[in-house]
């Protein structure tokens, strides 16, 4: 068991003092029911309580999915466009969460984002080979010969041993499909550039288990209540 205040304050809603008041002055609800007394004591597990009419749920470790759009950067201090944290609100940005990998500002699709370390290691880890699915537009028709060196591994230039995709297809005549288990900069360009093409837009549909729902617009996110579905 834990007070209100506690409640408040271990999800990011601001400082004990802060947590205090927003009990205080009648901003929490849960049940349906206003609580107006920060030392009201509650049951955590799965809790869902209301702040200013939004609803909430109690989670020990955060991790979201979001639908990342073009124009954002995966940090905490962009350097030339706005971060990706601005698509989050206040108290889940006050927890600290960060990008599981990075998506380049110009790349869209699924970003997770957590304040659980140990998650955050296990998912980036090049150990755990976790895979990732790209969907890319080139700029030139996908040859056969290009799945097959995308496949077979190609040289970047930071890393003398070559880079394979663990999948790759194409998906259109201008489409291309690849499954990569690494998370090297700028990756799926630099795979794509090496054997003759040119990447136009490119989209993660993919992280892990877990796919991007359709009905999860760009700027938009969601909880993800058991890491399991990410891992698999």
């Amino acid at each position: 068991m834990i007070t209100v205040e506690q409640l408040l304050f271990s999800q990011g809603f601001g400082t004990r003092r802060e947590c205090a008041g927003l009990v205080a002055q009648g901003h929490v609800r849960i049940a349906g029911a206003v609580i107006d007394d920060p030392g009201h004591r509650v049951s955590p597990g799965g809790l869902d309580f209301e702040v200013d009419g939004v609803a909430w749920s109690y989670h020990v470790k955060a991790l979201v999915m979001l639908h990342k759009p073009v124009g954002y950067e995966c940090s905490q201090k962009p350097s030339a466009w706005p971060s990706v944290m601005l698509l989050l609100p206040p108290p889940l940005r006050r927890r600290g969460l960060q990008p599981v990998g990075r998506l380049d500002q110009d790349t869209t699709g699924l970003l997770l984002l957590t304040d659980d370390g140990a998650l955050l290691h296990r998912l980036t880890s090049p150990k755990h080979h976790v895979p990732k699915v790209y969907e890319a537009r080139t700029a030139r028709a996908v040859e056969p010969r290009q799945l097959q060196q995308l496949l077979a591994g190609v040289t970047l230039d930071d890393d003398p041993r070559p880079v394979a995709a663990a999948a790759c297809e194409a998906t259109g005549e201008e489409e291309l499909r690849l499954t990569l288990v690494q998370g090297k900069y700028h990756q799926v360009k630099r795979m794509v550039a090496a054997v003759g093409n040119h990447v136009v837009s490119l989209h993660r549909s993919t992280f892990g288990a877990l796919s991007l729902p359709p009905d999860l617009a760009p700027g938009q996110w969601r909880w993800i209540d058991d890491p399991r579905v990410v891992t698999g």
